[in-house]
């Protein structure tokens, strides 16, 4: 058995390489971006790549090659069920709701007409969202009419861009008093924004040609991110930055007093889309765990150390590091088996 194993650096590849060595899995590292990596991996049982959704390269060929390497019958991580919906929003909510899955209600509109018209008759606020974007970039609250309308007038105009260099200092600024980032760090974002466009959105056309909104949910002050990789799960609460309706990207975090019904409803979720490694966010309309959005590539944070997971039957195990990057190679190798 052996397993190919595109190397980036800062990624999930950092263990899974580590993982191997320990394990004494026969592995070898292949470059994706290679015209010839089919052939690189043409010996191998299996293809592992932690492509990242803010890399343009990756965004342009990630899923076509794992699609491929499937149908050559090679095991690949994450596979085409896991990954397809990857930082697509709208992609997501057709998928959920083909599943009847506790999606928060959403809606997406192609022509602007239509949007205008739904406008007329929803209530409001409402949160606006590109298809694309993760730490709630490309995410807007609609708070009336007036506020929805300019937004659907954009996007069937000129479009959003990906990322600015605006939001992007505005983001930093929000950090720094927060004490997370350094004055260093935040140059080093702004030159790498100029100097490094194939890291960034902006590489990508701006988003334009559809609407895509979400009802928005009161009274909630965290979401509830639960992971499920294989039949092990793993869940952090994650609170809402001061001031805004936002959780993701706030570091703000605690572990620990997860309903069940959450727990369970991510579970028979991953089930029924048939994934192998699964982010859900989650928000309560009347105590009832909606799903906002999923993604197969999640923020590790503090949740490898959250103290324990569960398994299918909802037990819960204690556990002071949690090895998740070895889980998915150890998953790997029984779907190999």
């Amino acid at each position: 058995m052996r397993i190919a194993i595109h190397h980036r650096p800062g990624s999930f590849s950092d263990r899974w390489i580590e993982y191997c060595k320990e394990k004494g899995i026969d592995y070898k590292i292949v470059n994706a971006y290679d015209s010839n990596i089919v052939e690189q991996v043409r010996n191998c049982d299996a293809f592992m790549w932690h492509h990242h959704h803010a890399n343009v390269n990756d965004v342009l060929f990630a899923k076509q090659l794992i699609y491929s390497l499937e149908t050559a019958g090679i095991k690949c991580f994450p596979n085409y069920h896991t990954v397809w919906h990857f930082d697509d929003k709208v992609g997501q909510k057709y998928l959920l709701e083909a599943v009847e899955a506790p999606l928060v209600p959403s809606y997406v509109f192609y022509s602007k007409k239509e949007a205008l018209d739904w406008i007329e008759k929803t209530e409001f606020p409402k949160v606006f969202k590109l298809r694309g974007g993760a730490g709630s970039k490309n995410v807007m609250l609609a708070h009336d009419k007036k506020a929805a309308k300019k937004l659907v007038n954009k996007a069937f105009g000129k479009g959003f861009a990906q990322s600015s260099i605006g939001n992007l200092i505005s983001e930093d600024k929000r950090k720094f008093k927060e004490g997370k980032v350094s004055i260093p760090f935040i140059i080093k974002g702004i030159a790498a924004y100029y100097l490094k466009p194939e890291t960034y959105h902006k590489a990508r056309p701006s988003e334009r040609g559809y609407a895509y909104f979400q009802d928005f949910i009161p009274n909630n002050d965290h979401d509830i991110r639960v992971v499920v990789i294989g039949n092990r799960i793993m869940a952090e609460k994650r609170y809402c930055r001061e001031g805004d309706f936002r959780a993701s990207g706030s570091g703000k975090f605690e572990y620990g007093s997860i309903p069940d019904n959450v727990i369970k409803t991510a579970v028979e979720t991953a089930r029924k889309l048939k994934l192998q490694c699964v982010a859900f966010d989650f928000i309560f309309s009347d105590d009832v765990p909606e799903i906002v959005e999923m993604s197969y590539g999640f923020g590790t944070h503090g949740i490898a150390h959250s103290g324990g997971y569960w398994t299918e039957d909802l037990i819960w195990h204690e556990a002071k590091m949690l090895d998740f990057c070895g889980w998915m190679v150890e998953n790997l190798i029984k779907e190999i088996k």
